[in-house]
C-alpha cells in the first residue's frame, strides 16, 4: 500500500468539476467538513487532524491537490513540492492576491456534492498553508458554512508590503462573504503563529477590517509551538502540541465545525 496505508481508514475516490479531477479520501458519519491539506501534501499529521474531526461526529473529505497521499512531511520533501507548485501548476494563484484561486472553483462543487450526501446545517472547510485562505472564496457557494483559515500563505508576500495585506480573494467575493455573514449569523476563523513571515500581520488585519467581529483570530506565541523542522507555523499539524494553546486551537475549531454544521 505504501504511503498509502495512513489513509487505510479512509474510503477513496475521484472528484471532476471544470476538466480537473483530483483523488477525495473519505471518513466518518454525519455533517461533511472539507479538510484541504497544507504543503507539501496529505500528510500524517493532516490525517491525524482530520480523524479528529471525523471523531467528532463529521463526515471528512480530504481531498489530496499535490504531493504523494499519506507521505511523511520533511524538508526535501516540503521544498520539492513547493517548487514544483510554485513553477508548473496553473490552479494555485500564488502571488495574485486580488482574486481566488481557479483550484477553487472545483473545491466548491466538491463541497455541494459534500451537503447533498451528508446533509446538516451546511459545510465545513479548513484550509492550511497554501490552500489557508481557499475555504473564505469556498464561502461564496452557500453550501459552505463553517471557513476556517489556518496559516493561510497565499499569495506569497514576503518583502512586498501590498501582497501582505492581500487575501487571495476578488472584491465580488469579499462582498458575498459579508453578505453572508451578516444575513445568516456565521462567521470566519483564522490562525496563525504571531511570528510567521508567511502570514503577515497585515493580513489579519485585512480579515479584521473587512469581517469585523465576525472573525476570530487565535494568534499563537512561539513558545506555544511543537518543535520540527520549520519555525512555527503549521498550527494544527506539524507545531501542534497536545496540549497549551495550540492543542485549545484544533478543539475550537472542532467545535466550531460543530456548531454551525450540527455535527
Amino acid at each position: 500500500m505504501g504511503y498509502e496505508a495512513a489513509l487505510s481508514a479512509y474510503s477513496k475516490f475521484d472528484f471532476s468539476h471544470g476538466g480537473r479531477t483530483y483523488p477525495v479520501y473519505r471518513r466518518g458519519t454525519g455533517p461533511a467538513v472539507i479538510v484541504m491539506h497544507e504543503m507539501p501534501g496529505l500528510h500524517p499529521q493532516v490525517i491525524r487532524f482530520a480523524d479528529r474531526v471525523a471523531d467528532a461526529g463529521m463526515t471528512v473529505f480530504c481531498p489530496s491537490l499535490f504531493g504523494k497521499p499519506g507521505k511523511p512531511v520533511d524538508r526535501t520533501y516540503a521544498m520539492t513540492t513547493a517548487v514544483g507548485v510554485l513553477c508548473v501548476r496553473r490552479e494555485f494563484y500564488v502571488w495574485r492576491g486580488d482574486r481566488s484561486s481557479p483550484v477553487v472553483d472545483w473545491l466548491r462543487a466538491l463541497a455541494r456534492q459534500a451537503h447533498g450526501e451528508c446533509g446538516g446545517k451546511g459545510v465545513g472547510a479548513v484550509g492550511m498553508c497554501f490552500t489557508g485562505g481557499f475555504a473564505l472564496a469556498m464561502m461564496t457557494d452557500p453550501a459552505v458554512v463553517a471557513p476556517v483559515l489556518s496559516q493561510p500563505s497565499l499569495p506569497l508576500a514576503r518583502g512586498n508590503p501590498k501582497r501582505s495585506a492581500e487575501i487571495g480573494v476578488s472584491s465580488d467575493e469579499i462582498r458575498c462573504v459579508k453578505d453572508r455573514l451578516a444575513a445568516e449569523d456565521l462567521s470566519v476563523m483564522g490562525l496563525r503563529f504571531k511570528s510567521d513571515e508567511l502570514v503577515p500581520d497585515a493580513r489579519f488585519e485585512t480579515y479584521r477590517r473587512e469581517f469585523g467581529d465576525r472573525f476570530e483570530a487565535i494568534e499563537l506565541d512561539d513558545e506555544d509551538a511543537q518543535p520540527a523542522f520549520i519555525p512555527p507555523h503549521s498550527v494544527l499539524t506539524l507545531h501542534m502540541k497536545e496540549d497549551g494553546p495550540t492543542k485549545a486551537a484544533e478543539q475550537r475549531v472542532i467545535q466550531f465545525f460543530r456548531e454551525r454544521t450540527g455535527g
